[in-house]
């Protein structure tokens, strides 16, 4: 069956023949931390490009204040991360790859030690480690406290700038994936781009590894940079790849919640320094809760945060950091975010908020980070792995990114079967003659507006079926209007990327008549084992 409206196979027109085309071995679409520890490894089987939409410096991983989450300390263990991880999933992960990323973890951070990665260390040089909500132990590494990402992209960054054979196109806006035909099984060859100085342009890879982050820039409240506009799903769900847990957007518990005031994260790592969360009378109200209380996984948090707003009739609820001594010291970026607003955490109630945060589903891969097409692999927020299940378990999401990264730039070479011919334009160039439609316009910024606003207050926290089903005729009615357009900048392209994921979000969060991790149906509040499944959505299928 259709589970979305009928989206085209490509977003412009274009004869490939006429276009300059680029060659390589490993095309990576995405610049953060999976995209470029992934680069890393493809290069050692020849060579890369890798695609970054805009600058380093706006990537999710350069967004993330949180650490990453690995055992180091000796009264840890794996097997604790691993039950950690499974308990915050919901009965959702796929244990066989939870177990290998967190056994694999530790090599990986040894790894970004050894090329220069600075954390907090206390005065004998030991690593720091915190806690965040729903671990049972201190295992969490931080950089400048809340400055974890940018450390992490930062080096990645200069170790890419250090290996042979790969070359970053800053800037570069990927539109499609490249495969010869629209039938099942057509292998990718690249991808089709557009680059503000030097226009459209053909990149032809034997492999093809989609790193290009989330789709938190769907919701009008979220942490998430402007570039995280859901294009790695569009992309791969046109190119015939599967799209998996699409229900499952985890909602950070902690913003901050200002007017006039961006939606700006604060990291969980604070309230692993001992922070509490009041209600509008100052009471701690997570102690009723959960065991945890304020440690509580984010989806219990962020739900019980929205509940205790609609018992107190609105009003706000606060972060409590006034007990903590250094807590300036500790969370620099923090302490620079409240002083724009005339806020001290050491004196002051800080208002917070949920916002959307991190895209748990997305397209589906085996454990070698291998898609439903060949040809084709996915690592980090884009793509689906098992590791998560409902719910991403805090600080694991960084880990994610630096084991699968490495997967997937291993997994590049596995399809060329010796062979170091490329692709070559000609028969499976592809043309297009989509012509431009008549029906009426509507204005793009408005569309946009009003889809995030919409999939805030319906596809948000708390979803029912009624309001489910209302903002999928919504999408519906803005897709038939702004789908069959050809744009040729892209905001255009990144809004049409939108509603496609969004369409399939709204329609998945409707097929799962349940709650579970952080999806959230008040009129199904259980958990229902039927449901326990993984739902996959494809161009024009569901199962």
């Amino acid at each position: 069956m259709h589970v979305v409206f009928d989206s085209r196979r490509f977003l412009i027109p274009f004869r490939s023949s006429l276009l300059p085309q680029i060659f390589t071995d490993t095309l990576v679409i995405g610049g953060g931390v999976a995209g470029m520890r992934a680069a890393i490894a493809a290069a050692q089987h020849g060579e890369v490009i890798v695609l970054a939409k805009g600058d380093f410096r706006h990537t999710n991983t350069a967004w993330a204040q949180g650490g990453v989450a690995t055992v180091l300390d000796p009264q840890d263990t794996i097997e604790s991360h691993v039950q950690d991880t499974l308990a915050a999933g919901a009965g959702a992960c796929d244990e066989a790859v939870v177990r290998m990323v967190i056994e694999q973890g530790p090599k990986r951070i040894e790894e970004m030690f050894a090329w220069g990665m600075r954390v907090d260390r206390d005065a004998g040089g030991k690593v720091m480690l915190g806690r965040e909500g729903g671990h049972a132990a201190h295992r969490i590494i931080h950089a400048g406290g809340d400055a974890t990402g940018a450390e992490v992209q930062q080096v990645l960054v200069e170790r890419v700038k250090q290996t042979a054979g790969v070359r970053v196109f800053s800037n570069c806006f990927a539109l499609d994936l490249i495969t010869p035909n629209d039938g099942e099984g057509s292998p990718v060859m690249g991808a089709i781009t557009h680059h503000p100085k030097f226009g459209l342009q053909m990149i032809w890879a034997r492999s093809t590894i989609l790193a290009a982050g989330g789709s938190g820039v769907l919701f009008r409240e979220t942490t998430n940079p402007p570039q995280a506009t859901a294009d790695g799903l569009a992309m791969a769900y046109r190119a015939g790849a599967t799209l998996a847990d699409m229900a499952y957007m985890q909602f950070h518990p902690t913003t901050l919640y200002l007017a006039g005031a961006s939606r700006s994260l604060i990291t969980e790592a604070i309230r692993g320094a001992g922070a509490y969360l009041l209600d509008e009378a100052k009471n701690r109200f997570m102690l009723g809760v959960h065991p945890m209380a304020e440690l509580a996984p984010r989806d219990v948090v962020s739900q019980a945060i929205v509940r205790q707003l609609a018992r107190q009739g609105g009003g706000k609820v606060y972060l409590d950091c006034r007990h903590i001594s250094d807590i300036n010291e500790r969370f620099l970026g923090f302490a620079e975010l409240l002083k724009k607003f005339d806020l001290n955490a050491q004196t002051d109630l800080v208002p917070i908020h949920p916002a959307a945060h991190y895209m748990v589903g997305g397209v589906k891969t085996d454990a070698r980070a291998r898609t439903n097409v060949p040809g084709l692999l996915a690592a980090g927020e884009v793509a689906c792995t098992g590791l998560h299940g409902a719910n991403r378990l805090a600080s694991n999401s960084l880990l994610e990114g630096l084991v699968f990264g490495a997967i997937a730039g291993d997994a590049a070479a596995d399809g060329w079967n010796g062979s170091r011919s490329l692709p070559r334009p000609g028969p499976v160039s592809v043309v297009s003659d989509i012509r431009p439609s008549d029906r009426g316009e509507l204005d793009l910024t408005d569309v946009r507006s009003s889809l995030r606003s919409a999939m805030w207050k319906n596809v948000g926290i708390e979803r029912t079926g009624a309001k489910l089903q209302g903002v999928a005729e919504m999408i519906d009615f803005w897709g038939r209007y702004t789908l069959d357009k050809i744009f040729d900048e892209p905001f255009g392209w990144e809004t049409q990327n939108m509603l496609l994921v969004g369409a399939v979000m709204a329609r998945a969060a409707l097929w799962r008549e349940e709650s579970r991790g952080c999806h959230l149906r008040l009129d199904f509040p259980d958990r229902r084992e039927g449901f326990a499944k993984q739902d996959v959505w494809r161009k024009h299928a569901k199962s």
